[in-house]
């Protein structure tokens, strides 16, 4: 092996780790939210959990993703840690799939139907595809395609460029003396979490075992301590990720640590042992990268089946060797940006965030509203409580999804991204409008003012109308669904002419002597808290409409809306107007 053949064989590594990533993005990219939906089936059962975990470390192949994943729920509340631990445990038999694919490179034959099977014959279709939808595909979800076809496609051509830089080395005898040394189960241990540790990916580490495997130098004596090695390697990412904290989020990543090493621990033992008492001639047979594939997966699931049962005593493990630091306990953060590695579940447990904000607000107006005809003084305190909540939220939220409007995005997930950004302020400006109607019901009780009975019962329609408006606004964004948030505008045109005639009727009132001044100030406050509520209303169902556009022109909607021939609109203006007839 000269110069040439090295040059070639890093070129080989840099094109099979760059596809391997640019795979793993386009795969976590194209699963999207459903990553965010599987895990939020979690239940308490192990079983379970491992099933998940697997899944998703075979959807994304990178199970150092779905931990560091996995830390970041748990940091943030999201998850348990006992549901963390068959999750880690599936994750890490999920992370065989690749050396799987990568050993069809091993695949030989004259046959017609191994010549299909070979990479060679197939992968030049699957980049001119990748290439297509690159291309001339607008699609977001297309491009994910392409990306994930691409990225397998050079992580292929990768493979055969590294094995074919290496294969002249099977006649250099020195290569194959500094593998026996690895034969020495400590020393390929420590050789393989090194190599795993420094390339981020036990995925990455197998891989190149198996490239250099072509060579026949490498034997399975050799070879399996170096694959343990690399499974230790690879809770690196995770134990990093889990740096700073909470006390349960760095107890995950302990027991990721501690499933790897307790399952080196019950298979090298007995591997050691029967190593030096007895004669194992496979040890010494050559390996290729279909039979790395199969002790890759076997050590992997069978770490899992042995440690499965004992999960609860991972769970105490973990919880008796990392703890609280003293004095300090470490609060859960509304949002975790580890969970930014993965964009499409950032944005998930974002829109979760904001979901739980909308909903604050709605209740924040619904019990200020009811302290109309009842005074409760608890009430108002969780109104105020309330209010400061979704101001923290609103700035936890706004400085998020800035950072992550900065990410590898797909269209429909920048649409609703910024339908977010757009929203949080009208959320948050609603509980302050809450809070305003609180204090004026409470000015007006302090001060013994009285509402006429006339204006205590048009307070009580404009209100009703404005919480439905505010709950069909609410129901439109959770759902994202367009057709719910167009009937919004026509009840908040109902409200505007509410508020316009009960301003009316306030100076009726006033003149003929049935409203004193000062109530009648407070009375004017109300209503005017209410139409700003309810412009908030349209301002939500209007963003959630423009943004199926991507656009974002509000008042050009609410006009257009105002001046349409369209018959639904007319209809549930219509309707709405009835209902609400004072």
């Amino acid at each position: 092996m000269d110069i040439f053949d090295l040059l070639n064989f890093l070129c080989g590594l840099a094109f099979f780790l760059f596809g391997m990533f640019y795979m793993g993005d386009g795969l976590e990219s194209c699963a999207g939210g459903r990553l965010q939906s599987i895990l939020e089936k979690l239940t308490a059962s192990p079983v379970k959990g491992f099933l998940m975990g697997f899944v998703v470390t075979g959807i994304i192949q990178s199970s150092s993703a779905t931990t560091v994943m996995v830390v970041g729920f748990v940091n943030s509340g999201v998850m348990t840690l006992h549901q963390a631990v068959g999750l880690i445990m599936g994750a890490n038999v999920g992370t065989t799939v690749t050396a799987w694919l990568i050993s069809l490179t091993s695949i030989d034959g004259a046959a017609f139907l191994f010549q299909l099977l070979k990479p060679a014959s197939w992968i030049p279709i699957l980049a001119l595809l990748g290439v297509y939808f690159m291309r001339f595909e607008s699609s977001g979800r297309r491009k994910n395609v392409a990306a994930i076809l691409l990225g397998f496609a050079v992580l292929m051509v990768g493979m055969n460029t590294m094995s074919s830089a290496v294969e002249g080395l099977k006649d250099v005898p020195q290569f194959s003396r500094v593998f026996t040394l690895f034969s020495n189960p400590v020393m390929g241990i420590l050789v393989g979490t090194a190599v795993t540790a420094v390339m981020q990916s036990s995925s990455a580490s197998v891989g190149v075992l198996q490239a250099l495997s072509v060579t026949g130098s490498i034997t399975f004596e050799s070879a399996i301590p170096l694959i343990i090695g690399m499974n230790i390697g690879a809770v690196v990412p995770t134990l990093i990720s889990s740096m700073n904290a909470s006390a349960d989020a760095r107890r995950a990543s302990a027991i990721h640590l501690y499933i790897n090493l307790i399952g080196a621990v019950l298979f090298m033992a007995p591997y050691t042992v029967l190593q030096h008492t007895l004669d194992l001639p496979f040890l010494g047979a050559a390996v290729s990268p279909v039979s790395i594939a199969v002790v890759h997966s076997g050590y992997k699931l069978g770490c899992a089946l042995i440690l499965l049962p004992f999960t609860g005593a991972l769970e105490r493990l973990a919880k008796a060797t990392v703890k609280e630091k003293r004095g300090v306990r470490a609060e859960q953060p509304l949002l975790d940006e580890r969970l930014m590695n993965t964009p499409a579940v950032a944005l998930a447990q974002a829109k979760r965030l904001t979901d739980l904000t909308a909903l604050m607000s709605q209740r924040a107006f619904e019990k200020s509203i009811g302290l109309l005809d009842r005074w409760d003084a608890k009430e108002a305190e969780q109104v105020r409580k309330l209010e400061d909540t979704i101001d923290k939220h609103e700035d936890v939220l706004g400085t998020y999804l800035v950072k992550l409007s900065a990410l590898g995005l797909t269209v429909r997930e920048s649409q609703d991204l910024s339908t977010m950004l757009h929203t949080i302020s009208d959320f948050e400006r609603i509980s302050d409008h809450a809070v305003d109607i609180l204090i004026s019901v409470q000015t007006a009780r302090e001060k013994g003012n009285v509402f006429s009975e006339g204006a205590r019962q048009e307070l009580r329609l404009m209100s009703a109308a404005v919480t439905e408006a505010l709950s069909l606004s609410i129901a439109a964004f959770s759902t994202n669904n367009p057709d719910a948030a167009r009937q919004v505008e026509p009840l908040v045109e109902v409200v505007d002419g509410m508020g316009g005639a009960l301003r009316g009727h306030h100076i009726d009132r006033l003149r003929a002597g049935r409203c004193s001044v000062e109530t009648g100030f407070i009375f004017t406050d109300l209503v005017n808290d209410l139409s700003r509520v309810a412009d908030h209303c349209s301002n939500i169902a209007a963003c959630i409409v423009e943004m199926q556009h991507s656009s974002y022109d509000t008042h050009n909607y609410v006009h257009t809306m105002h001046h349409s021939t369209d018959g639904e609109y007319a209809a549930n203006y219509e309707r709405f107007s009835q209902k609400y007839a004072l």
